[in-house]
């Protein structure tokens, strides 16, 4: 019978040490911040980038002009040695990803590139005179406008209204 009682000491020593180093992870999980909100995204500048980009690029560079302030731009970049491609990220008002895209690259690619994939609808919608084509996916949807010599692209996690609403407010050197 000695067996029987070293066999319960034993799992009863291991409940114990189980039962504490649940409590020791407790009280440390308590005292650690927890802060479920999402990340303050840093607004940048991009004047000196869309400058620079509308110099350099061999189609009219797009920016937005007239967006509210809720419209926060979190990033920015020309890679002229690329396509001349241009990238100009915003977190839309209502949370979501919203980006302006254009490159000389192959429209085919391009589109697949920057939409994460998305499909043609067959849609199109008009904005300022011109014809836009609907593309949905699982991650992004889009709205493209394809000219002579370059391509653009207003995609992301956000809405139709919304890139519409972007679409709209895009502006060229020229405009």
């Amino acid at each position: 019978m000695a067996g029987t009682n070293s066999i319960q000491k034993s799992a009863r020593d291991m409940i114990l040490s189980l039962s504490l180093i649940l409590l020791a992870a407790g009280v440390i999980w308590l005292f650690i911040p927890h802060d479920d909100s999402e990340p303050d995204l840093k607004r940048v500048d991009y004047r000196v980038d869309l400058l620079t980009a509308r110099r350099a690029a061999t189609y009219p560079v797009a920016a937005p002009e007239g967006l509210s302030e809720a419209w926060k731009p979190t990033s920015v970049r020309f890679q002229g040695e690329e396509f001349d491609a241009w990238h100009l990220g915003y977190r839309a008002p209502d949370g979501e990803y919203v980006a302006v895209e254009q490159s000389t690259q192959k429209p085919v690619v391009f589109i697949e590139d920057e939409t994460q994939g998305a499909e043609k609808t067959g849609k199109t919608q008009q904005i300022d005179g011109r014809t836009w084509t609907r593309y949905e996916g699982d991650q992004y949807d889009a709205l493209v406008l394809e000219d002579e010599g370059s391509t653009t692209v207003v995609t992301g996690t956000a809405s139709f209204a919304r890139l519409t609403e972007m679409a709209e407010a895009l502006r060229t050197a020229s405009d």
